[in-house]
């Protein structure tokens, strides 16, 4: 695998811009071939080189996304058979001379079409916010000297130079590290600094583990190095993602899906209808067909819910509003459903269900074991002896590991805000906080101790050494690092008051211990200098004969409200997955503490690479956690599961999360330590970066969706009624009971103040007791059939019922329909009352009483119905004429009867298990 096999430098970028095998070469190649395969040295290239390269490779860039025109993202919203069907409906209504008609349903869906064009506007950046994260400048050799270029300019085989603070310009493949440590989180997901090194590593090595690589938009936490450029723009890791990305097909979520697929079924059957009714009146019972035409158009116009679109708008808007409360933020409207048919979240680790902080949570000495309380950086917490050891017996054969820990340690801790943080290695950091916690004071003890010199961490020997004064006189060397690599260099072990021969069989089996639990085990090791050592350059040689400290533990620690909160998915139905990037034993610990599931399963990258896609389903559905993942496995996951039928929520906060949170059903971003990539990538950003949030979330996702399902059982069987009595006249050939101007008044005044009443219904009791609705679940469920037909026919039947009764009295037909306009408007106020639970009985005081938006919605429409029967104006608009006292008494007691049967129906169908 030398440098004949990459030759031709145009052929080698193409090859790893497809191929992930050739991208994946360089960290296993000694950094010489490297620098032969790239024609390049560690003077870097010259300016007329680099500009050469420039031409052939391209910027350093990420390339941009492409976007519609507005006009054509504004008009594709018009892209909908029931936008049609309503938009035919206003034509037909103006011609006919009905323009207040006409104007109205243009309105509607005018309003539909703008909100969906400004939320899709928004939706779509995932490309520019991963390009944002490319450092603007970087300092590289150009000519044998030291310059800074901007990033566009740098080019495969520039010599770069990083140190702390920066952030990685390309993909490098590094020639020197002193003391690097590089945060890859947002590529690997692992909460720990990466170690980095020179020498080249397996060629089969995970992303996380080449440690010979310094990785595009990943940032410098410590340390110097440089690298050789080995791929810039589109080819480095970070634009692979981008590739991931820009290849997602967006999604419609099950409600858009659903209402699509109404909307064309619905505006089938009307159309079918309209036209054999037409026939039926022409040919059949002789309709002029003027009048044929106007009669369709107002069973058309009683047909089409046309307030249905901006009634479920505004219910999804409420809804953004509710989650806001609740720190969580949507980015697309019909997301807010969308989570409350969540029935999978796949969950990343760091930062999300932990703390992203490490915390020193164990010290294993020669004769005792301490747990050290508390999380995170902050220095609170308290020592407990396991076992029946003694507290303070097992503190002070601590003391000396501590002490260790706390002088072998470049980091510091900073408190602003109510927050700790930590300047340097997380884990470092976490011996600081654990040192102070045992009483000691870090700036005194280093003052005390002063550092002579010091072995910075390599990961070629995986430890880090400091040599000391002693407030006594003499000096010390204090050694931490890799248990293996320690114990390998030690021959005693310290014990309370003496020193004893090490025993090696006893330590591995405490790091095996400490490993099953999750934890990350650093072990601590020191030698006694003579005096004579103080002046002396520290090398590799004077590490050895050392005496065994102990170990120390450490754990990213589980947020303690997210137990609760996956305990509460798990009661609502919905599983909850772990994939990460971090190792399989420290993500198991976790799953374990937090109680992901009762039969835990971990599976690997490696096993996700074995399976195919068949096996890949059964692997998903199985397994609880995934380890050692790469962005591609997480896409391939959330693939397999959402194949199952199951609605997927992906949480993440990394550059490696935004792919799989892009292709899930809810992409869910972390707003505090989330990458902008995430957040642009997702449907919902969590400002708190708390999992509990999204529990929230669903909850209020369900109250929407049952909101939804709400409006639908009160607008369709409404205008259901009113579709059959139109029907009923043009088939036994009466007189039209309401003209199409009535009805068109009907549909307007309740639509838009009982049917937008729904939209605010709180959630009913026990919303979380039910299991996730299916993602395939129709629309119009049996029971919503049922409940369509059913209220429809009862409407159609007391709508008649009032019309031949007035008839018979000898009421003009003005009168007669202005007893049917008002006897159809307090049904439906009746039926809002029982509608507005679904899943208990309406007879309660809090049915009766309602919710502001419910009363102020019945004031609206009873004004509107008495200036409808009463204001002389309406009457010259509608055709209407007063009615008595006597009769609008009889209207309301036929409303009461019509409530009874609808509440004795809703029993029996309770009773019987039929409500879903």
């Amino acid at each position: 695998m030398g440098a004949a096999a990459v030759t031709d430098q145009n052929h080698r970028f193409d090859a790893r811009a497809s191929d992930k095998n050739g991208a994946d070469a360089w960290h296993a190649l000694p950094h010489a071939e490297v620098l032969t395969a790239l024609e390049t040295s560690v003077s870097g290239i010259s300016s007329d080189e680099a500009l050469r390269r420039l031409d052939v490779y391209g910027a350093n860039a990420l390339p941009e996304a492409t976007t519609r025109h507005p006009i054509f993202r504004f008009l594709a919203q018009f892209n909908n058979a029931l936008i049609y069907f309503l938009l035919a409906a206003a034509v037909a209504a103006l011609a006919l001379g009905h323009t207040i008609d006409a104007v109205v349903i243009v309105a509607v869906v005018t309003v539909n079409a703008i909100v969906g064009f400004i939320q899709e506007g928004k939706a779509e950046r995932a490309l520019s916010a991963i390009r944002d994260m490319i450092a603007p400048h970087a300092a590289v050799m150009r000519d044998g000297v030291r310059t800074t270029i901007p990033v566009k300019e740098l080019v495969p085989g520039d010599l770069v130079l990083v140190e702390a603070g920066d952030r990685v310009p390309a993909d490098l493949r590094l020639v020197r590290a002193r003391n690097l440590l590089i945060d890859e989180a947002m590529l690997t997901g692992e909460s720990v600094t990466a170690s980095k090194a020179e020498a080249p590593v397996a060629v089969d090595a995970a992303l996380g583990d080449r440690a010979s690589m310094a990785f595009s938009g990943t940032l410098v936490a410590a340390g110097q190095g440089a690298g050789i450029a080995v791929a810039t723009g589109r080819l480095t890791q970070i634009g692979h993602i981008s590739a991931l990305i820009a290849k997602v097909e967006p999604l419609t979520t099950p409600l858009l899906r659903q209402i699509n697929a109404f909307g064309r079924g619905f505006t089938v059957i009307a159309f079918l209808a309209s036209a054999a009714l037409f026939a039926f009146a022409v040919l059949v019972r002789g309709y002029d067909w003027v009048e044929a035409l106007i009669a369709v158009v107002a069973l058309a116009v009683g047909a089409i819910p046309e307030g249905l679109p901006a009634v479920i708008t505004i219910t999804l808007a409420i809804g953004v509003r509710r989650m806001a409360a609740r720190n969580a933020v949507i980015r697309r409207l019909p997301a807010v459903e969308t989570l409350g048919a969540t029935s999978i979240i796949c969950s990343d680790k760091t930062g999300t269900l932990t703390r992203n902080e490490m915390t020193a949570r164990r010290l294993i000495t020669a004769t005792h074991r301490l747990e050290a309380s508390g999380s995170g950086y902050a220095p609170e917490g308290r020592f407990t002896a396991l076992g029946s050891d003694d507290d303070v017996a097992a503190l002070e054969a601590a003391e000396e590991l501590i002490r260790c820990g706390l002088l072998c340690n470049d980091a510091t801790l900073a408190a602003a805000g109510g927050r700790w943080t930590v300047n340097g290695d997380p884990m470092e950091g976490a011996l600081v906080t654990l040192a102070v916690k045992a009483g000691l004071d870090p700036d005194h003890l280093r003052a005390e101790w002063p550092r002579q010199d010091e072995i910075p961490f390599d990961a070629l020997h995986r430890f880090m050494a400091s040599r000391h004064g002693r407030p006594q006189g003499g000096a010390v060397l204090f050694v931490k690092g890799a248990p293996e690599a320690l114990l390998a260099r030690c021959g005693t072990q310290a014990e309370p008051g003496s020193v004893a021969r090490l025993d090696s069989a006893y330590w591995a089996d405490e790091v095996a211990g400490a490993a099953r639990e999750g934890e990350r085990v650093l072990g601590f090791a020191m030698k006694m200098l003579p005096e004579a050592a103080s002046d002396g350059r520290l090398d590799f040689d004077d590490v050895a004969d050392l005496c065994f400290l102990g170990l120390v533990g450490f754990i990213d620690p589980p947020r303690p409200e997210v137990i609760a909160a996956i305990a509460e998915c798990r009661s609502a139905g919905i599983a909850v997955k772990m994939i990460t990037g971090d190792h399989a034993a420290t993500a198991a610990a976790i799953a374990a503490q937090l109680g992901l599931a009762d039969h835990l399963e971990v599976a690997t990258g490696a096993d996700v690479d074995a399976a195919s896609d068949p096996e890949l389903v059964a692997l998903a559905t199985r397994a609880s956690v995934f380890a050692r993942t790469s962005p591609e496995h997480k896409l391939r996951i959330v693939r397999a599961l959402r194949s199952t039928g199951a609605v997927v929520a992906m949480t993440g906060d990394g550059v490696n999360d935004a792919p799989a949170l892009k292709q899930a059903d809810v992409g869910v971003a972390m707003g505090v330590k989330g990458t902008e990539a995430a957040k642009e990538a997702s449907e919902m950003v969590l400002l708190d970066d708390n999992f509990v949030s999204i529990v929230s979330a669903v909850h209020e996702g369900r109250t929407v969706y049952d909101n939804v399902r709400k409006v639908i059982a009160w607008t369709l069987p409404t205008n259901g009624g009113e579709v059959l009595a139109v029907v009923a006249a043009i088939l036994f050939g009466f007189v039209m009971p309401m003209s199409a101007v009535q009805i068109l008044w009907i549909n307007l005044i309740t639509t838009i103040t009982l049917g937008l009443a729904l939209a605010f219904e709180p959630p009913e009791p026990g919303v979380m007791g039910r299991p996730p609705r299916r993602s395939d679940a129709p629309l119009l469920t049996p029971f919503l059939l049922w409940r369509v037909l059913f209220v429809s026919v009862l409407l159609a039947v007391g709508t008649l019922g009032m019309f031949f009764y007035a008839l018979g009295e000898g009421r003009d037909l003005a009168t007669a329909r202005t007893l049917v306009v008002n006897t159809i408007v307090v049904l439906e106020i009746f039926y809002l009352f029982n509608v507005r639970f679904m899943h208990m009985t309406s007879f309660s005081w809090h049915g009766a009483l309602g919710t502001p938006a419910v009363l102020l919605a019945l004031v609206a429409v009873l004004a509107a119905q008495f200036a409808f029967t009463y204001v002389p104006a309406m009457h010259e608009l509608f055709g209407t004429t007063p009615v008595t006292l006597a009769d609008g008494m009889r209207i309301v007691g036929l409303g009461v009867v019509f409530m009874a049967v609808l509440e004795g129906e809703k029993m029996l169908l309770r009773r019987f298990g039929v409500v879903d």
